[in-house]
């Protein structure tokens, strides 16, 4: 992904003078292009979701909430 081509940087870009604090200061889309790892080529992307999948698998609380979520829910 092109983070300059990408429709939702740029309808976020013509907010600069917007009153809404969200919009406020210079970083508010570099750290949506950071959020979503913009700066990484496809291999580095599909390499940093097996590890963020990874770790989620073998993270306790996402045991913890999968229950909760299956004795609240149903949902396993």
């Amino acid at each position: 992904l092109i983070p300059d081509s990408h429709p939702e940087f740029s309808r976020f870009s013509r907010f600069p003078g917007s009153q809404l604090p969200c919009f406020h200061g210079s970083s508010t889309i570099r750290h949506l292009k950071e959020r979503f790892h913009m700066n990484l080529t496809e291999e580095q992307l599909q390499l940093l979701v097996e590890q963020m999948v990874d770790g989620s698998m073998r993270s306790i609380t996402t045991k913890l909430y999968d229950g909760f979520q299956y004795l609240t829910n149903g949902i396993m």
